[in-house]
C-alpha cells in the first residue's frame, strides 16, 4: 500500500513539474518560469519593427533557468529594459552573465545585455517611459516632481543587442 502511495505522489509531482515547466511563464502576469517559448528568430535590421505594445518575456542565461515578464522599448539598434534600483535578482544575473533571449509575440531573439549607467541612461529611460506610459518623475533641475511616487530617472537600464550564437 505504501508503495502505491509513493508512486502516486511521484506521478503527481512529475505532472505538476511538467505543468509548471510548460505553462509558468504565461500563467500569471508576474509569474516567473523557465521556458521562454516562441520561435528563435534572426535579429531584425531595425528593432523598432518589434516595438509592440504589451509585455515581452525575458529569459536569462545560467542556472537556474529564469524567465520573467517585462515591459520594454526598442530603438533602431536594440531593446531597452529597465528595473527599479532595488538590487533585484534579474539585474544581478544580467551583470554576471549578460546573455539572454527575449520573446516578443511569437518571435524569440538571442541577445546580449549591457548595463547603461550614469546620465547615459536618461535617453533610454525617456524612450522606455514614453512607450510604457511612465513618468520620468524628475524635472532635471534636481527636484523630484510632486506626486511621482517612483521616479523613473533612478531606474537601472539594460540595452540588449543581437548576439552571434543563438543556441538556447
Amino acid at each position: 500500500m505504501m508503495r502505491i502511495i509513493l508512486l502516486a505522489v511521484g506521478v503527481l509531482a512529475t505532472v505538476a513539474g511538467l505543468v509548471y515547466v510548460y505553462t509558468a511563464p504565461f500563467a500569471y502576469q508576474r509569474a516567473i518560469g523557465i521556458r521562454v517559448g516562441g520561435e528563435l528568430t534572426p535579429a531584425p535590421a531595425d528593432w523598432t519593427t518589434v516595438n509592440q505594445p504589451g509585455l515581452a518575456y525575458l529569459k536569462l542565461a545560467g542556472f537556474p533557468p529564469f524567465v520573467i515578464k517585462i515591459v520594454y522599448s526598442a530603438d533602431e539598434g536594440g531593446i531597452i529594459t529597465a528595473t527599479r534600483p532595488d538590487n533585484g535578482y534579474w539585474a544581478a544575473r544580467v551583470r554576471g552573465r549578460p546573455d539572454g533571449w527575449i520573446r516578443i509575440g511569437d518571435s524569440t531573439y538571442a541577445l546580449a545585455g549591457l548595463e547603461i549607467t550614469g546620465d547615459a541612461r536618461i535617453p533610454f529611460l525617456e524612450s522606455y517611459g514614453g512607450k510604457n506610459g511612465m513618468d520620468m518623475g524628475y524635472d532635471f533641475a534636481g527636484e523630484v516632481i510632486p506626486g511621482s511616487n517612483e521616479p523613473l530617472h533612478t531606474w537601472e537600464v539594460f540595452y540588449w543587442t543581437a548576439r552571434a550564437r543563438a543556441a538556447e
